[in-house]
């Protein structure tokens, strides 16, 4: 039996830096990855597919070149040089954690699978590793659906289609989530005809319905082609021949298919029952508000938790517990606002409640609404589609929540989470002077049209 101070298990977002924090604290540490450093941002998620939306729009900037009066001729996209590109950003990121985490005092990397054999307790090949405190970290996976025919047919993942270096003739998707959007927009961008079918009413279905329909025209003007309310029910074909059989006979056909109807955790193979660790009916790790499991000594951060599926959720995992244990504090999940963001372009930004959710919320609700044709920024770069939306509680003057579809509003939601994780009154920011010509500086003018909720016109 190898005794640590703290044993990590996955080396996502959260891993190595609660691993190199709590051995710079002086703490025996054991970190283990079964496969690579980095986990699905580094590897096949954030910087990778966010390094293709780049050329994506660096495809798409030249074919719209002409209206700003720049002559730039025939505009070809070299795939084969996409993915090198691609693999070299995201080869850099793996390795500057790999290295980090392999070169810090304290900190002893394990490879391999690691699996409970007991509370607190963890099997990885041969080796029997036991700590006082244990960190699950081990991220999640595309699901795969049980539809017929699938296991039958070649099909790409977000994962597996890191590794293509070819344009698709006709990529269809299944799902009209965020990661499939992403990637419909760039394979489009691209040169792929492009058809998502997503089984719902609408794409984005927790979403604002207006946000939805304006994502969906965002997509149909650049030749993306949507269809909702598509119930597969059959695949067959083979690479270059792909058909997908709809609900009431209709198929529809394509070269190649990417399957993006959601993620699930990867905790199946962890043994957590023999560690007295509950999971829900999703396979999700319940956690506490201070991300503790209901096995003593145990805590469970990022993906596998339920919590947040993203990035700078698991990150922020990671400094809520590293500030509890370390520094006696008491930060809990629930202090954070919900934020993320949609790359698609132009963007969404989102942050706290959406409308739907404010109206079930029992506040009284003030919201206001401003097209993004009216932002200066936005008609420079002749990039007017979107529009930006805003909550508020009309006793307190507290932001509820922001949509911000449009020209870098992934940066600008910043704005409204800044002063939301302050419960500051929103007009904190309608006083504050903002600079010109930027997006920012029209969020004090949007908030100016604050009214009651069911005044507020239904679109922008």
């Amino acid at each position: 039996m190898e005794r640590f101070d703290a044993i990590v298990i996955g080396t996502g977002q959260a891993g190595p830096p609660l691993a190199v924090r709590l051995a710079k604290a002086g703490r025996q540490v054991a970190i283990l990855e079964r496969a690579r450093f980095g986990g699905t941002c580094v590897n096949t998620g954030c910087i990778p597919t966010k390094t293709m939306v780049a050329s994506a729009r660096a495809a798409w900037t030249a074919r719209n070149a002409a209206e700003f009066g720049v002559q730039v001729g025939e505009v070809r996209v070299d795939m084969k040089r996409v993915k090198e590109r691609k693999d070299q950003v995201s080869g850099a990121s793996n390795e500057g954690v790999t290295k980090w985490v392999e070169t810090t005092p304290g900190v002893t990397v394990i490879r391999g699978q690691g699996r409970f054999s007991g509370p607190r307790t963890i099997r990885v090949g041969e080796r029997e590793l036991t700590a006082e405190q244990v960190f699950i970290n081990v991220g999640g996976r595309a699901i795969r659906p049980s539809l017929p025919g699938l296991d039958a047919v070649p099909y790409w993942t977000n994962s597996s289609i890191m590794a293509v270096d070819f344009l698709p003739p006709h990529l269809l998707i299944l799902g009209g989530g965020y990661v499939a959007l992403e990637f419909a927009q760039m394979y489009r961008r691209f040169g792929s005809e492009v058809t998502v079918l997503e089984l719902g009413p609408r794409l984005l279905p927790r979403e604002d319905e207006d946000i939805s329909t304006e994502i969906r025209a965002i997509l149909e003007a650049e030749g993306v082609r949507v269809i909702c309310g598509a119930e597969a029910v059959q695949v067959s074909g083979a690479a270059g021949a792909i058909e997908i059989a709809l609900r009431g006979g209709e198929a529809v056909r394509g070269s190649h298919l990417l399957v993006a109807v959601g993620r699930e955790p990867n905790t199946a193979d962890l043994g957590l029952r023999e560690a007295g660790v509950e999971t829900d009916a999703r396979g999700y790790i319940k956690v506490d508000d201070e991300l503790r499991t209901t096995a003593e000594g145990v805590w469970a951060l990022g993906d596998c938790n339920g919590k947040g599926a993203f990035t700078h959720t698991s990150y922020n995992d990671y400094e809520i517990v590293a500030a509890n244990l370390l520094h006696g504090e008491h930060r809990k999940v629930s202090d954070r606002v919900p934020a993320y963001a949609l790359y698609i372009d132009p963007p969404l930004g989102r942050a706290g409640m959406s409308e739907a959710e404010a109206r079930t919320s029992g506040a009284q609700v003030l919201a206001a609404r401003m097209p993004m044709s009216r932002v200066g920024r936005a008609r420079e770069r002749s990039e007017t589609r979107g529009f930006m939306k805003a909550l508020v509680d009309a006793k307190t003057k507290r932001l509820l929540g922001a949509s911000l579809l449009g020209i870098n509003a992934d940066e600008v939601i910043h704005l409204f989470i800044d002063v939301m994780t302050a419960q500051a009154p929103y007009t904190v920011i309608t006083r504050a002077m903002h600079i010109h010509p930027t997006v920012a500086e029209l969020i004090p003018t949007l908030l100016e049209g604050l009214k009651p909720l069911e005044q507020a016109p239904d679109r922008p």
